[in-house]
């Protein structure tokens, strides 16, 4: 794929009132998910629920791209036809999740570092072939009162980001590169503004040192946000203008794109935060969304496993799409969750 195709295909990410759902749950936590609704997790319910997700009706109206994760890009819907088949046919851009996971930071108690480097340009390259537009890789960050984030978790996970998303440019994926500061914890909106900003510095630093091309990917980082245990927790404004100028601090007006993830806020949370940013233009980059729950958990739980909910399900999936499209125009307002 040329470099223009990569710089094309970063901007379809993010075209106008459109976003991204995050369907790339590891096995284990859509097991958990499912779980909690009484749903037994197997090959097929998997896979029925990624069916439900990915022919919704006219998703392609408020959906650019789905992430997809490494057992949903194999499957297909009930004919047999690939899940990236059924995407390219609807207009919306397969993507995939390429990481394998946080695991533990030597010599760093409480730390993470992303794994999944190893093999991974030979597993682009098959993504790739499965039909595979762009990829994700999450690294995360913690706050915690013990001093973390350590400048050596940011900067290696940062380090770890940059690579990934070379090897992405390298084989004709447009990478997302998510940095998320994890919203747990009792820390101030003040301290998420410094963790999220020196984040994103180190990741762009890496990702310039690197070769990374800015224009060939888009960003998926958290809201400036405080901990869900903090005292005070900021309102919505304060939220988007906390969290647009860090951005300008911090990100090259040369990406295409912005697309929060939700990270555990409410759907309706999520989306209003959405829109109070969006009315904050002009900005350098669009901005945009990549939510998973945010998005999946109404439609999750009306399904409940049933194949009689799979209606309600894909229009209550809909309807979250089609709220958080609006948002992108900052035209968004709590009345319209009335109609749901």
């Amino acid at each position: 794929m040329s470099d223009h195709d990569l710089a094309a295909t970063a901007q379809a990410m993010v075209a106008p009132g459109k976003g991204i759902l995050a369907a790339d749950e590891s096995i284990a936590t859509i097991s958990k998910r499912f779980a909690a609704l009484g749903i037994e997790s197997t090959f097929e319910s998997r896979r029925a629920y990624r069916d439900l997700l990915l022919t919704t009706p006219d998703l392609s109206t408020y959906v650019s791209g789905v992430i997809l994760y490494d057992e949903t890009i194999r499957q297909g819907i009930t004919d047999g036809t690939p899940f990236p088949d059924v995407l390219h046919k609807s207009g919306v851009l397969p993507g995939i999740k390429v990481d394998t996971g946080a695991k533990p930071l030597a010599g760093a108690q409480g730390e993470t570092i992303t794994e999944g480097l190893d093999g991974l340009r030979e597993r682009i390259a098959e993504y790739v072939d499965n039909g595979a537009r762009f990829a994700k890789w999450r690294a995360v960050i913690t706050i915690a009162d013990d001093g973390r984030p350590t400048r050596n978790a940011i900067a290696t996970n940062a380090h770890a980001l940059a690579r990934y998303a070379a090897l992405c440019q390298e084989g004709g994926l447009v990478p997302i590169v998510e940095p998320e500061v994890l919203m747990d914890g009792n820390h101030s909106i003040e301290r998420s503004y410094d963790v999220t900003t020196e984040t994103l510095r180190t990741v762009f630093d890496e990702l310039a040192s690197q070769g990374v091309r800015f224009e060939e990917m888009v960003l998926k980082p958290s809201m400036v946000i405080a901990g869900k245990k903090a005292s005070r927790q900021a309102g919505v404004q304060e939220v988007a203008e906390e969290t647009v100028r860090c951005l300008l601090n911090t990100v090259p007006a040369a990406v295409p794109g912005v697309a929060f993830l939700s990270g555990g806020q409410s759907a309706e949370v999520a989306t209003a935060h959405l829109n109070a940013m969006s009315k904050m233009g002009p900005l350098p980059w669009s901005l945009s969304f990549s939510y998973g729950r945010a998005l999946q958990d109404p439609a999750l739980a009306t399904w409940k496993g049933l194949e009689a909910n799979v209606d309600a399900a894909q229009k209550a999936l809909y309807f979250r799409c089609r709220l958080n499209g609006i948002a992108r125009s900052g035209e968004y307002t709590p009345d319209m969750e009335k109609a749901a």
